[in-house]
């Protein structure tokens, strides 16, 4: 769980110019010189060159997340990869010469986002976008591979999720990572780790310098290793409150993975902006985050992953510590704290965002509720409020097309029969 260890990059990485040589680590360069995907199955329409399509989506009963408006017989036009218009059939003349893709008979949802997830592949990139999570924000990489991924989203929409990038992870051990920029190859051999606040912002700074959106750090140690303790706290308020502020000088949020009631309360009174996992937050905590805006991106997927590990530990952790996690969930969305949805998945097994929510539900959201974590509320974390989240004007032409009503069985969510990508279907 959060980040799996990846070989450096070969050579001496650039700093503003960092796209280059990280488009190449992340075998981006391959991609975007493959010809454009023909239609995806014998039927569907083929797309003209060019990063962003014309498509219209017909024929299917579409839900609205912010209203939970549910429209039947509804068409979706999408022009140039931006939502033209959205809504009956019957309120507008339909555009006769675009493409279409035909969802009669099935649900049409705007396309979903991954609030926690690590990318560093192509293959991830495409795999996350294929089941489902068209915009997502990265939980940090080794080397910076999530600012490349960000990059492949901007030039082939079809082949990443519009990505908020978090690049290297602000830890006291940061391993390889101190490879991922000559400017942090100073950490090496400092006697207490990536701990002082010079430290602290050092890691900061590169990752603003190298194009980061957020800054992402830790309050505990990992769930998902065996051999470390969860409820250790690495950091003190004192550290975490020296990053927040280091990155809001950079005019970044934080995004703090916790799990000890006194770490979780430490990160939010630092002044974080999302605390992930957080299984042991209390209570008082959840007010404080209400009263303050602080998202929650509990990443359930990944506790319950934990539960079916062929370690003891790992197995007797999440069996532990899922059912505590699904009461901080309820508790949460009682109190008011915004939820987001994010699997955490990582070292190259993409979960699909769909089961996120399927968790969200049994923890005890409404199934509406629980699609507003991976769609509405999770566009606002990202900073996507008029972009993600909705199919209206003017938003993303993104979009998720599953076999089944949404509301009634919110597993559908988990099996999208066809995804649609800046108007080009994936």
């Amino acid at each position: 769980m959060c980040l799996e260890p990846s070989p450096p990059p070969p050579g001496r990485p650039t700093r503003r110019g960092v796209l280059a040589g990280a488009a190449a680590l992340a075998g981006t360069a391959a991609v975007l010189s493959a010809a454009p995907p023909a239609a995806a199955r014998k039927g569907e329409p083929a797309h003209p060159a060019g990063p962003y399509g014309d498509l219209v989506i017909e024929g299917g009963t579409l839900l609205d997340p912010a209203t939970g408006e549910v429209t039947e017989d509804a068409v979706v036009v999408i022009r140039d990869g931006t939502v033209d218009r959205a809504g009956a059939r019957r309120k507008g003349a339909v555009p006769g010469h675009l493409p279409r893709l035909d969802a009669h008979g099935r649900w049409v949802l705007p396309g979903l986002v991954d609030a926690h997830i690590h990318l560093s592949t192509v293959a991830e990139a495409r795999a996350a976008v294929t089941r489902g999570a068209t915009s997502a924000r990265s939980g940090s990489t080794t080397f910076y591979q999530d600012i490349a991924v960000r990059e492949l989203a901007r030039r082939r929409p079809v082949s990443a999720p519009r990505l908020r990038a978090a690049g290297v992870f602000v830890t006291p051990d940061m391993g390889d990572s101190v490879l991922a920029d000559p400017d942090l190859a100073a950490l090496v051999g400092q006697k207490d780790g990536v701990r002082s606040a010079e430290a602290l912002r050092r890691v900061v700074d590169v990752n603003a310098a190298r194009g980061a959106d957020v800054i992402k750090t830790r309050v505990n140690e990992r769930a998902g290793l065996p051999d470390q303790d969860p409820l250790t706290q690495v950091y003190s308020y004192e550290q975490l409150a020296e990053v927040v502020a280091a990155a809001r000088r950079h005019g970044k949020g934080v995004l703090c993975h916790g799990y000890s009631e006194k770490g979780c309360d430490d990160a939010v009174r630092a002044g974080i902006r999302s605390l992930e996992h957080g299984v042991f937050v209390h209570e008082r905590t959840l007010h404080d985050m209400r009263s303050r805006g602080t998202y929650f991106t509990p990443t359930l997927t990944a506790i319950a992953g934990l539960a079916e590990s062929s370690d003891p530990v790992l197995a007797e952790r999440g069996r532990t510590y899922l059912p505590v996690l699904e009461d901080a969930v309820r508790t949460a969305h009682e109190v008011g704290v915004p939820l987001a949805a994010g699997t955490d998945s990582s070292g190259g097994e993409v979960t699909p965002i769909g089961h996120e929510i399927e968790l969200m539900h049994a923890a005890g959201l409404s199934p509406l509720d629980a699609i507003r974590t991976a769609t509405t509320n999770a566009a606002r974390l990202l900073g996507l409020p008029g972009t993600a989240g909705r199919l209206a004007p003017g938003y993303a032409g993104d979009a998720v097309v599953v076999d089944a009503d949404p509301l009634s069985d919110v597993s559908a969510l988990s099996r999208p029969v066809r995804v649609v990508r800046a108007g080009r279907i994936c």
